[in-house]
Protein backbone atom coordinates (compact mmCIF):
# COMPACT_ATOMS: atom_id res chain seq x y z
CA UNK A 1 0.00 0.00 0.00
CA UNK A 2 1.77 3.10 -1.27
CA UNK A 3 0.28 6.53 -0.55
CA UNK A 4 1.51 9.85 -1.93
CA UNK A 5 1.00 12.91 0.28
CA UNK A 6 1.18 16.23 -1.59
CA UNK A 7 1.84 19.44 0.34
CA UNK A 8 1.91 23.09 -0.64
CA UNK A 9 5.05 25.15 -1.25
CA UNK A 10 3.21 28.49 -0.95
CA UNK A 11 4.03 30.53 2.15
CA UNK A 12 2.31 33.94 1.78
CA UNK A 13 -1.29 34.75 2.67
CA UNK A 14 -2.20 36.83 -0.38
CA UNK A 15 -1.02 40.42 -0.08
CA UNK A 16 -1.42 40.56 3.71
CA UNK A 17 2.27 39.96 4.37
CA UNK A 18 1.29 37.18 6.75
CA UNK A 19 2.74 33.66 6.47
CA UNK A 20 0.71 30.61 5.51
CA UNK A 21 1.34 27.07 4.28
CA UNK A 22 -0.04 23.67 5.21
CA UNK A 23 -2.04 22.93 8.36
CA UNK A 24 -0.06 20.67 10.69
CA UNK A 25 -2.93 18.55 12.02
CA UNK A 26 -4.20 17.86 8.51
CA UNK A 27 -0.82 16.36 7.66
CA UNK A 28 0.02 14.67 10.96
CA UNK A 29 -3.26 12.86 11.67
CA UNK A 30 -3.51 11.19 8.22
CA UNK A 31 0.25 10.54 8.11
CA UNK A 32 0.25 8.53 11.32
CA UNK A 33 -2.97 6.75 10.44
CA UNK A 34 -1.38 5.64 7.16
CA UNK A 35 1.98 4.83 8.75
CA UNK A 36 0.46 2.77 11.57
CA UNK A 37 -1.52 0.81 8.96
CA UNK A 38 1.74 -0.20 7.31
CA UNK A 39 1.56 2.08 4.27
CA UNK A 40 4.67 3.20 2.42
CA UNK A 41 4.52 6.99 2.28
CA UNK A 42 6.00 9.47 -0.17
CA UNK A 43 5.91 13.19 0.59
CA UNK A 44 6.04 15.69 -2.26
CA UNK A 45 5.53 19.40 -2.90
CA UNK A 46 5.82 21.64 -5.99
CA UNK A 47 9.25 22.97 -5.02
CA UNK A 48 10.45 19.99 -2.97
CA UNK A 49 12.25 20.32 0.34
CA UNK A 50 10.59 21.75 3.44
CA UNK A 51 6.98 22.82 2.84
CA UNK A 52 5.94 25.95 4.74
CA UNK A 53 3.93 25.37 7.90
CA UNK A 54 1.09 27.74 8.72
CA UNK A 55 2.28 29.07 12.10
CA UNK A 56 -1.30 29.29 13.32
CA UNK A 57 -1.49 25.51 13.18
CA UNK A 58 1.21 25.40 15.84
CA UNK A 59 -0.98 27.27 18.34
CA UNK A 60 -1.81 25.45 21.57
CA UNK A 61 -5.51 25.18 20.75
CA UNK A 62 -4.72 23.49 17.41
CA UNK A 63 -2.69 20.66 18.94
CA UNK A 64 -3.86 17.05 18.90
CA UNK A 65 -2.34 13.68 19.76
CA UNK A 66 -1.00 13.49 16.21
CA UNK A 67 0.66 16.92 16.25
CA UNK A 68 2.23 16.17 19.65
CA UNK A 69 3.54 12.89 18.27
CA UNK A 70 5.01 14.78 15.31
CA UNK A 71 6.75 17.23 17.65
CA UNK A 72 8.70 14.31 19.14
CA UNK A 73 9.25 12.43 15.86
CA UNK A 74 12.61 13.41 14.39
CA UNK A 75 12.33 10.82 11.60
CA UNK A 76 9.09 12.26 10.25
CA UNK A 77 10.34 15.81 10.69
CA UNK A 78 13.35 14.89 8.52
CA UNK A 79 11.10 13.29 5.89
CA UNK A 80 8.94 16.42 5.80
CA UNK A 81 12.02 18.62 5.43
CA UNK A 82 13.02 16.65 2.32
CA UNK A 83 9.84 16.30 0.26
CA UNK A 84 10.29 15.19 -3.34
CA UNK A 85 9.76 17.67 -6.15
CA UNK A 86 6.22 17.00 -7.34
CA UNK A 87 7.25 16.85 -11.01
CA UNK A 88 9.46 13.84 -10.20
CA UNK A 89 6.53 11.79 -8.89
CA UNK A 90 4.66 9.20 -10.98
CA UNK A 91 1.07 8.21 -10.21
CA UNK A 92 1.91 4.70 -11.42
CA UNK A 93 4.15 4.21 -8.39
CA UNK A 94 1.37 4.84 -5.86
CA UNK A 95 -2.01 3.41 -4.92
CA UNK A 96 -3.61 6.67 -3.73
CA UNK A 97 -2.91 10.35 -3.18
CA UNK A 98 -3.81 12.54 -0.19
CA UNK A 99 -3.76 16.35 -0.07
CA UNK A 100 -3.63 18.05 3.37
CA UNK A 101 -5.07 21.54 3.59
CA UNK A 102 -4.01 24.87 4.94
CA UNK A 103 -4.49 28.01 2.85
CA UNK A 104 -1.31 27.48 0.82
CA UNK A 105 -2.79 25.03 -1.73
CA UNK A 106 -5.28 27.66 -2.92
CA UNK A 107 -2.41 29.63 -4.45
CA UNK A 108 -0.06 26.97 -5.81
CA UNK A 109 -1.53 23.47 -6.06
CA UNK A 110 -4.91 24.66 -7.33
CA UNK A 111 -3.15 26.18 -10.36
CA UNK A 112 -0.23 23.75 -10.65
CA UNK A 113 -0.27 21.91 -14.00
CA UNK A 114 1.79 19.03 -12.57
CA UNK A 115 -0.64 18.50 -9.69
CA UNK A 116 -3.66 18.75 -12.00
CA UNK A 117 -2.19 16.14 -14.36
CA UNK A 118 -1.24 13.92 -11.43
CA UNK A 119 -4.79 13.89 -10.05
CA UNK A 120 -6.17 13.17 -13.51
CA UNK A 121 -3.70 10.27 -13.85
CA UNK A 122 -4.76 8.77 -10.50
CA UNK A 123 -8.44 8.97 -11.46
CA UNK A 124 -7.81 7.54 -14.94
CA UNK A 125 -5.98 4.61 -13.34
CA UNK A 126 -8.87 3.92 -10.96
CA UNK A 127 -6.92 5.10 -7.90
CA UNK A 128 -8.49 7.18 -5.12
CA UNK A 129 -7.82 10.87 -4.55
CA UNK A 130 -8.44 12.38 -1.09
CA UNK A 131 -8.28 16.01 0.07
CA UNK A 132 -9.27 17.81 3.27
CA UNK A 133 -10.29 21.33 4.30
CA UNK A 134 -8.80 23.82 1.80
CA UNK A 135 -7.16 21.04 -0.21
CA UNK A 136 -10.29 20.22 -2.25
CA UNK A 137 -9.33 23.53 -3.87
CA UNK A 138 -6.68 21.54 -5.79
CA UNK A 139 -9.56 20.09 -7.83
CA UNK A 140 -10.39 23.51 -9.31
CA UNK A 141 -9.06 22.80 -12.82
CA UNK A 142 -9.03 18.99 -12.75
CA UNK A 143 -11.03 17.37 -15.53
CA UNK A 144 -12.60 13.94 -15.76
CA UNK A 145 -12.25 11.63 -18.76
CA UNK A 146 -15.26 13.37 -20.33
CA UNK A 147 -13.50 16.74 -20.29
CA UNK A 148 -15.87 18.19 -17.69
CA UNK A 149 -14.77 19.28 -14.19
CA UNK A 150 -13.94 16.21 -12.12
CA UNK A 151 -16.28 17.31 -9.33
CA UNK A 152 -19.25 17.86 -11.67
CA UNK A 153 -22.18 15.76 -10.47
CA UNK A 154 -20.18 14.36 -7.54
CA UNK A 155 -20.84 14.61 -3.81
CA UNK A 156 -18.07 16.79 -2.38
CA UNK A 157 -17.20 18.89 0.63
CA UNK A 158 -14.43 21.26 1.67
CA UNK A 159 -13.83 24.35 3.80
CA UNK A 160 -17.18 26.09 4.09
CA UNK A 161 -17.78 29.74 3.18
CA UNK A 162 -19.00 30.27 6.75
CA UNK A 163 -15.75 28.84 8.12
CA UNK A 164 -13.68 31.12 5.87
CA UNK A 165 -15.75 34.05 7.08
CA UNK A 166 -15.16 32.99 10.68
CA UNK A 167 -11.38 33.21 10.21
CA UNK A 168 -11.86 36.54 8.39
CA UNK A 169 -10.08 35.53 5.20
CA UNK A 170 -12.95 35.51 2.70
CA UNK A 171 -11.58 38.62 0.98
CA UNK A 172 -7.97 37.41 1.09
CA UNK A 173 -8.12 33.94 -0.49
CA UNK A 174 -8.00 33.72 -4.30
CA UNK A 175 -11.28 31.76 -4.27
CA UNK A 176 -13.67 30.17 -1.80
CA UNK A 177 -13.51 26.37 -1.75
CA UNK A 178 -17.26 25.87 -1.27
CA UNK A 179 -18.06 28.38 -4.01
CA UNK A 180 -15.62 26.81 -6.46
CA UNK A 181 -16.92 23.28 -5.89
CA UNK A 182 -20.48 24.46 -6.50
CA UNK A 183 -19.49 26.50 -9.56
CA UNK A 184 -17.84 23.41 -11.04
CA UNK A 185 -21.04 21.44 -10.63
CA UNK A 186 -20.22 19.58 -7.44
CA UNK A 187 -23.01 18.53 -5.08
CA UNK A 188 -21.54 20.31 -2.07
CA UNK A 189 -22.61 19.48 1.48
CA UNK A 190 -21.34 20.49 4.91
CA UNK A 191 -21.84 19.94 8.60
CA UNK A 192 -21.93 22.71 11.19
CA UNK A 193 -18.76 24.82 11.23
CA UNK A 194 -15.72 22.95 12.60
CA UNK A 195 -17.58 19.63 12.89
CA UNK A 196 -16.26 16.55 11.07
CA UNK A 197 -17.85 15.81 7.71
CA UNK A 198 -16.66 13.81 4.73
CA UNK A 199 -18.05 12.88 1.34
CA UNK A 200 -17.11 9.84 -0.74
CA UNK A 201 -18.14 9.62 -4.38
CA UNK A 202 -16.39 6.97 -6.42
CA UNK A 203 -12.65 7.62 -6.35
CA UNK A 204 -13.03 11.08 -4.79
CA UNK A 205 -12.88 11.51 -1.00
CA UNK A 206 -13.17 14.98 0.54
CA UNK A 207 -13.25 16.36 4.08
CA UNK A 208 -14.69 19.68 5.23
CA UNK A 209 -12.24 21.01 7.81
CA UNK A 210 -9.40 20.08 10.21
CA UNK A 211 -11.75 17.89 12.26
CA UNK A 212 -12.37 15.86 9.09
CA UNK A 213 -8.74 14.99 8.35
CA UNK A 214 -8.63 11.73 10.28
CA UNK A 215 -12.09 10.53 9.13
CA UNK A 216 -11.26 11.11 5.46
CA UNK A 217 -7.86 9.42 5.89
CA UNK A 218 -9.57 6.45 7.55
CA UNK A 219 -12.01 6.28 4.64
CA UNK A 220 -9.10 6.26 2.20
CA UNK A 221 -7.45 3.40 4.08
CA UNK A 222 -10.72 1.47 4.03
CA UNK A 223 -10.97 2.02 0.29
CA UNK A 224 -7.43 0.71 -0.23
CA UNK A 225 -8.10 -2.37 1.87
Amino acid sequence: MKILIVLTSHDRLGNTGQPTGFWLEEFAAPYYLFKDAGATLTLASPQGGQPPLDPKSGAAEAQTAATRRFAEDRETQAALANTAVLASVDAADHDAVFYPGGHGPLWDLAEDAVSIALIEAFIAAGKPVAAVCHAPGVLRHVKGADGHPLVQGKRVTGFANSEEAAVQLSAVVPFLVEGMLKANGGHYSKAADWQPHIEIDGLLLTGQNPASSEPVAAALLERLR
